[in-house]
């Protein structure tokens, strides 16, 4: 019998959580070892379905307004705190001060632009 995330967390009271065996039935294959959960399996209920209807809405915060009924603050507000609980990868970090130089040095930037990059 298969129990999904939100079973999970609601008898663990938001304890963190460590997958020790991991099946799949298809191969009828078990894995064990210790593993992390995704990040957004760690959020509450809530916040779960709070993010599935906003990739739902594709990121609408106007049609998110309208399906909970609520203002455009409070679903920037709550996008904040889910956003602080998930720790989300920058998916681009900046440039670093070598990779710069480095760039300047190959001659793939010139030496404004180098100054520019590291002003910023």
């Amino acid at each position: 019998m298969v129990k999904n995330w939100q079973e999970l967390t609601k008898l663990t009271q938001g304890a963190s959580l460590v997958v020790k065996e991991v099946f799949t039935p298809e191969l009828g294959i078990t894995i064990q070892g210790e593993f992390e959960l995704p990040r957004l399996a760690e959020l509450n209920p809530e916040d779960q379905v709070f993010v599935q209807t906003f990739l739902k809405a594709q990121g609408s915060i106007k049609e998110m307004e309208q399906m909970f009924g609520v203002s455009y603050p409070t679903i920037k507000n709550r996008l904040a705190r889910i956003n602080e609980q998930l720790q989300i990868v920058e998916v681009n970090p900046p440039e670093s001060r070598q990779q710069i130089l480095e760039k300047l040095e190959k001659g793939e930037i010139t030496a404004a632009e180098a100054v520019e990059r590291l002003k910023k």
